[in-house]
């Protein structure tokens, strides 16, 4: 009889043994820890394809010298509009100050009191030379760059100007105040288009009262950095 109660026992223990292993697998207690799976690396999702372009920047020349030509219309208070040409010779001291000098020269012609006269002159014919030096400063305001097209962009500056000088005209050199305003465009890393306007004006009585004669000047030119 105690024989049979034993195997009673032992096989409750079995079956109460596997439960709980059964249990626990079950609700994942217990058990070995296995390493997860090694994920691969995952591919490139995105291959840029980036095409370069080149830049050329403009070199222009360290020593920032520029010397040009220029030719437009003046209109002489009192003697008419002729046609104006010169040099010029400019310094860039920074990126914004520059120093520039100037000659220019234009005929005048004849006065509205010559015109009407019938034939009396009021100066010699070699005393209509309108001839100008000046001395200037100039500042960049509006430095930047103009687009044409695609891809193209060209260094530009607008600019203020203003000095002072001498203008020999009607038989006497005239001491002469100029300011003006300028638009440089560079052609090239050493070309640039100048466009200005200007106004001299200096003391003169040649027509009878002395008074500050007034002479707008609008020119086109063309610069080499050098």
């Amino acid at each position: 009889m105690e024989s049979r109660i034993r195997i009673l026992f032992l096989i409750a223990a079995i079956v109460s043994l596997s439960g709980c292993a059964a249990t626990k697998s079950l609700f994942g207690f217990g058990g070995r820890d296995e390493p997860p799976p090694s994920a691969e690396p995952p591919g490139q999702v995105i291959d840029p394809q980036v095409e370069r372009r080149e830049i050329r920047e403009p070199r222009i020349d360290r020593e920032n010298w520029e010397i040009g030509a220029f030719g437009g219309v003046m209109s002489i208070e009192d003697f008419g509009t002729d046609a104006v040409y010169g040099v010029r010779l400019a310094y860039h001291l920074t990126e914004g100050f520059f120093v520039e000098t100037t000659v220019g020269t234009a005929r005048a012609g004849l006065s509205s009191f010559e015109v009407l006269s019938g034939g009396a002159r009021l100066m010699s014919e070699s005393e209509r030379d309108f001839i100008y030096y000046n001395l200037n400063v100039g500042y960049n305001i509006l430095p930047g760059e103009v687009f044409i097209g695609e891809g193209r962009a060209f260094n530009s500056s607008l600019y203020l100007i203003a000095g002072l000088g001498s203008t020999r005209f009607a038989g006497d050199d005239r001491f002469t105040v100029n300011v003006g305003l300028g638009y440089r465009f560079l052609i090239t890393d050493s070309i640039a288009l100048h466009v200005d306007f200007r106004d001299h004006l200096y003391d003169i009585d040649v027509i009878g009262e002395e008074k500050t004669a007034q002479n707008p000047e609008g020119h086109l030119g063309f610069t080499v950095f050098f």
